[in-house]
């Protein structure tokens, strides 16, 4: 008995875990892109170019999961067709060379916490644009549903009222030294690098081109199903195409000048966590739950920045963005809440019914029964070659030690 109770605890627990992993994987990610945001704002205020950043970090990120792929992907590792490379180049081209560059600067012209409160408009695009391509299924009668089309909105709003709504600061203990010693020194050049509207339209269209890349991320998944290869041929691609839109924007060679200092640290970080790391995990996730799944997490990443903002950069904490994030948070359980119960509502369906036996009253499954009626039959077939039913049938029970 003891054993089998710790086989049933052992089962529960590895259940659970299986069902968790996609929950733990995209909140790990989101920490490691506050930690990216942080990084690179710091690395920006430098005066480092956001384009040459682009490159190093792909170029860093292309040296990490290449020989991953090479390696562990060579013999499933699909054919090549033209088609695939074409939606590589455009994966290459939305993600690394628009999104990123446009991040950056919008980045640059705002805050971290200003810059992720604008990308939680992530979530909504990406399910409108998903429900337009058919990859998401609408059907108001259901509640999964509405929760997901509800919890889309609040989210929306909660970003919304975060950035157009500020309130009084918040002093936290910690902070309040760090908001003391930046208000006595010179604010001129934070505020003459503040361009808040130009910086919210590179933020929006930087947020569009990544709801873009999720899509057809999962369209090129299905093609292409080898998750190491496709990221690694994704961030050579977007390395190439960063490096000719360089050489266009930035005409001086001293750019791409680079020592061991926060400009390294930034790219490294960035490639190996945001870009290599990232872009598998998600693809893996993706293909077992869809992108308004994975996009979902992305607003618990300005909560995260906005705490490390405020410990590291000294960023003040407004009382609209408090109020936002509670929405956002709302908002998001929401989504997750309907995308669960649709996951349960397919796992549901590829289950098999069981079958009812009318003669013995007992209920059996289908699938099951048949191979053991059919082994049954062949073993009272005179003149069998099979062994005993004691050898080639399974017990009743496990055997106790």
């Amino acid at each position: 008995m003891a054993t089998l109770q710790m086989e049933g605890k052992a089962g529960r627990w590895s259940d659970f875990m299986q069902r968790a992993r996609p929950y733990i994987a995209m909140v790990s990610l989101q920490f490691g892109y506050a930690g990216m945001n942080i990084i690179t704002k710091v690395s920006l205020n430098g005066g480092m170019s956001h384009y040459v950043l682009v490159v190093y970090r792909h170029a860093f990120a292309t040296v990490v999961i290449a020989p991953f792929a090479l390696i562990l992907e060579r013999k499933v590792r699909p054919k090549m067709t033209f088609l695939v490379f074409m939606q590589i180049f455009v994966l290459g081209l939305l993600g690394p060379v628009i999104d990123q560059n446009l991040y950056y600067a919008g980045l640059k012209f705002t805050s971290p916490t200003f810059s992720c409160a604008m990308s939680n408009m992530l979530p909504a695009m990406t399910f409108v644009m998903a429900f337009l391509c058919r990859m998401e299924k609408v059907d108001m009668k259901k509640v999964r549903c509405v929760a997901k089309v509800v919890g889309t909105v609040v989210t929306v709003g909660g970003a919304m009222l975060m950035t157009l709504y500020k309130g009084n600061v918040l002093n936290f203990p910690w902070s309040a030294n760090l908001h003391g010693h930046a208000a006595n020194g010179s604010e001129a050049p934070e505020s003459a690098d503040k361009d808040w509207a130009k910086g919210s339209i590179f933020l929006i269209i930087a947020t569009f081109a990544w709801a873009s890349f999720f899509i057809l991320q999962a369209v090129t998944l299905k093609r292409y199903p080898a998750h190491l290869s496709l990221t690694a041929m994704v961030v050579f691609m977007g390395t190439l195409q960063s490096i000719a839109v360089t050489f266009v924007v930035e005409h001086k060679a001293s750019v791409w000048s680079i020592g061991f200092d926060m400009n390294l640290l930034a790219a490294a970080y960035a490639g190996i966590v945001s870009s290599s790391i990232a872009y598998y995990v998600q693809g893996v996730v993706m293909k077992k739950r869809g992108p308004v799944f994975v996009t979902a997490f992305s607003p618990l990443m300005m909560i995260v920045v906005a705490i490390m903002g405020s410990f590291i950069l000294a960023e003040k904490i407004y009382l609209g963005g408090v109020l936002g994030s509670v929405l956002i948070v709302a908002g998001l359980y929401s989504v997750l809440w309907g995308k669960y119960k649709e996951y349960q509502e397919k796992e549901a369906e590829e289950i098999p019914e069981p079958v009812k036996d009318h003669q013995n009253g007992q209920t059996h499954d289908l699938e099951a029964s048949l191979p053991m009626a059919n082994q049954r039959s062949e073993l009272e077939r005179p003149g069998s070659t099979h062994c005993s039913p004691s050898s080639s049938v399974p017990s009743r029970g496990p055997h106790l030690q």
